[in-house]
């Protein structure tokens, strides 16, 4: 078991990225998930925290199945994965309620975790994108190019553990990645920690007390 709980995980990723302290740099987490991970590394860095809201877009009748992934930036990103949508036969319609009924998520989620809280500008700025695993990497693909949309100098994607096939895509999104596992026989994120709880609004609002107080 490569991991005991995303703490663990966290101060790992942190370890490995510690050759860009000192740099000016934003840490940005994808919640809920991810939030506690990238809490080790924006210390370490002694960067600000952030968040980039992303929802998966799930087939209707197998919710966790990725069709695609939607992304919060000044305009929405969608990241579609053409070969789901087609095997699963899902509408464009279909396609596009689900993307609403996710949209809504990443706009209440936006006011709970974000709201009144000053924003960080990553422009010309290292930007770290931190999940606690990858699974298909459609909402990873959204959470990247959100975040290269804001123009920060160079784009890092850290994460404790992905597929091996997955990281092949990922390359082109982001500069560089750290991963510490990755695996051809992956399964679920949660195969690899011991203690994979839900993280819950609360967790992730009171890890981002630690670093932006509501203003």
């Amino acid at each position: 078991m490569p991991f005991r709980d995303r703490d663990d995980a966290g101060r790992r990723l942190a370890d490995a990225l510690g050759a860009y302290a000192g740099e000016a740099a934003v840490v940005y987490a994808l919640p809920r998930g991810g939030v506690p991970v990238a809490a080790h590394i924006a210390e370490r860095l002694k960067a600000p925290l952030d968040l980039v809201l992303v929802r998966k877009i799930g087939v209707p009748y197998q919710p966790e199945l990725a069709m695609g992934a939607l992304a919060d930036g000044g305009a929405p990103i969608i990241v579609r994965n053409e070969d789901v949508i087609a095997a699963a036969e899902v509408t464009e319609s279909v396609f596009q309620a689900v993307c609403a009924r996710e949209r809504a998520e990443i706009e209440r989620r936006r006011e709970a975790y974000l709201g009144g809280r000053a924003r960080p500008d990553p422009a010309g700025k290292l930007a770290v994108v931190v999940d606690d695993g990858v699974a298909t990497g459609a909402t990873t693909r959204a959470a990247l190019r959100a975040v290269r949309a804001l123009h920060p100098r160079k784009l890092i994607l850290a994460i404790p553990v992905a597929p091996t096939d997955a990281l092949a895509a990922l390359r082109r999104e982001a500069d560089a990645i750290v991963c510490l596992e990755h695996y051809r026989d992956f399964g679920a994120i949660g195969f690899f920690y011991e203690n994979f709880h839900q993280v819950d609004d609360e967790e992730v609002i009171a890890v981002l007390d630690r670093f932006t107080p509501l203003s």
